[in-house]
């Protein structure tokens, strides 16, 4: 399983590159010779202050990608290239895009995270601990409704879901318990994607094995006859839910394309989950580099809002600047003008200069820049540059850019290019973080009301023009209000492509209802869910998958990637 960094020797033993850090041996679990286990107590203690944390965002993306990711990569390699020590601190890709659509999750070009075939696969296993745990506590409720149900948990009322790492609509709803009294009470169940379970939440949050220990014991996980929340910790897994992930809260250490240290650690989709790295990773990193290089997922309204709102509180590292990722072909794509399908080609005109609808496109970015301007976050726009550009489509970027708000504007070429390709948004980056960690100003007050909050990022992020309350979220919302749980921040599950619900609205809609279907407590990961419009947290897999081209050869290489 070799990938071609791997067989040309360009990849460096993981042992020099955390030599690099001056790690000590002691605190380094090699496995294999390109991946390691760093121990997550180096992150232990007060937040660091040394280190600049970047954070990577994006406009809306479409479908063809933005290239945020290889950013996040290739801007930790150009700091690398101009003097400083970075490094980048990106998610674990799923299987459930990798084997789906999107493909795999580890950059592209020459700036990539290597070895990209183990990282898009198993890596160290992480994930199927989550998945491990997660289950686990099913299996546990479960039997305890079957052995006499000492906690009177009514079965109706059961929350917890299942989950897999592999887009599977035939189990967004089944009914389990079938086949005969043995085999438990039938009722009414539902499978997540790996990446939506509460347990990946809480791992990604959690600061050290006690705090996750706590966290996963407060996981509300259904309720009695009448009424009375139920956790894990009464369920009586949450201890072995713990051992399953003792190793898991463990940040992976890898190198990208050019040798440059990274930490690829949990995989939250920014989507139907917190979209961010773990807190471990980022503070690991801030006490050994002089950059952090972070990314949240897909676009600013969603991992970097996440970021803002739930993180950070936890983390204690407030960045000190952001890159918002942008590209020619999608802001076209938002000028509404251009239709774009995954898998098909573009269309032909689409390579032609268009400065009228990239300027429309335009308003998509700045709806981005106003909202981070708003957290208090400097801005530097990072421009992906491909060879079908026009230097007039370029300029209308800078133009619209700077007029939003943005303290710098660069092109970058780190996909053809590595680091050499991002000198210059590097170091618009250093000198748009050279305030250091800015005072932060979240989307909300932490006191409101879940419904003021919801609100607040409806209308003042997204740009809706008012709320509206399904019965059965009007009904969870009072519930959970009642319960005390009114504090807790929001975790926004809605689409990726557009700022508001429906993925149809492109650029920067306005005045839209905003529909809210259902909320779904996390109290082990400290937040509130808030389920809007279609969005599902199973995905599913269309007529062609990324499987078909997927195989293994017959020296062990997996081709197809």
């Amino acid at each position: 399983m070799r990938t071609k960094a791997q067989r040309d020797g360009n990849l460096r033993p993981i042992a020099e590159v955390a030599a690099q850090l001056d790690l000590s041996p002691d605190s380094v679990e090699p496995y294999g010779h390109y991946k390691a286990k760093l121990d997550h107590r180096l992150a232990a203690g007060d937040p660091p202050t040394g280190a600049r944390l970047i954070l990577v965002t994006a406009i809306n993306p479409t479908v063809l990608g933005e290239g945020k990711t290889v950013h996040t990569i290739g801007l930790a390699q150009a700091l690398q290239h101009i003097g400083h020590r970075a490094v980048c601190t990106v998610r674990q890709p799923s299987m459930g895009p990798i084997f789906g659509i999107k493909g795999g999750g580890t950059g592209g070009g020459r700036s990539c995270v290597e070895p990209r075939v183990e990282i898009d696969l198993h890596l160290t296993g992480d994930f199927h601990a989550v998945a491990a745990a997660n289950n686990l506590l099913a299996a546990a409720i479960d039997t305890s409704i079957a052995m006499d149900n000492p906690l009177h948990m009514d079965p109706e009322r059961v929350t917890w879901r299942r989950v897999v790492d592999i887009n599977d609509r035939a189990l967004r709803q089944v009914r389990t318990g079938l086949g005969g009294s043995k085999n438990g009470i039938p009722r009414d169940a539902a499978f997540d994607i790996t990446s939506a379970s509460e347990v990946m939440a809480i791992l990604a949050l959690s600061t050290d094995l006690a705090d996750m220990r706590r966290r996963l014991g407060s996981i509300v996980v259904g309720e009695t006859l009448s009424g009375k929340a139920i956790t894990a910790e009464e369920i009586g897994a949450a201890g072995a839910m713990a051992a399953i992930l003792k190793d898991a809260l463990d940040p992976t250490l890898v190198q990208t394309t050019e040798g440059t240290p990274a930490l690829v650690h949990t995989g939250p989709f920014a989507n139907i989950a917190h979209g961010n790295c773990s807190v471990v990773a980022d503070r690991l990193a801030g006490r050994i580099c002089d950059y952090v290089v972070t990314e949240a997922g897909f676009g600013a309204d969603m991992g970097a809002e996440k970021f803002v709102d739930i993180k950070v509180p936890v983390s204690g590292m407030p960045p000190a600047a952001a890159v918002v990722v942008v590209t020619v072909r999608a802001l076209k794509v938002h000028s509404g003008k251009y239709k774009v399908r995954a898998g098909r080609p573009l269309p032909p005109e689409m390579a032609e200069c268009d400065v009228e609808a990239v300027e429309a496109g335009c308003a998509n970015l700045e709806a981005h820049l106003a909202n981070l301007t708003a957290f208090g976050i400097p801005c530097v726009v990072a421009i992906n540059r491909f060879p079908t550009d026009h230097p007039e489509e370029l300029a209308t970027i800078r133009r619209q850019a700077e007029a939003g708000g943005a303290v710098a504007v660069a092109e970058s070429e780190v996909f053809a290019r590595g680091g050499e390709g991002g000198r210059a948004l590097a170091e618009a980056v250093v000198a748009a973080s050279a305030g250091g960690a800015v005072q932060l100003r979240g989307a909300y007050a932490p006191k409101a009301p879940l419904k003021t909050k919801i609100e607040a990022l409806a209308t003042g992020v997204y740009g809706a023009g008012s709320v509206c309350f399904e019965a059965r979220a009007a009904e969870q919302l009072g519930r959970l209000e009642s319960a005390g749980h009114g504090g807790l921040p929001i975790c926004m599950a809605k689409t990726q492509y557009s700022l508001s619900h429906d993925p149809k609205l492109r650029g920067r809609p306005t005045g839209f209802e905003f529909p809210v279907n259902e909320l779904r407590l996390q109290a082990g990961a400290g937040f509130v869910v808030v389920l809007a419009g279609d969005i599902m947290t199973m995905p599913g897999m269309g007529r062609t998958p990324a499987y078909l081209d997927i195989d293994l050869d017959a020296d062990g290489n997996v081709t197809g990637m």
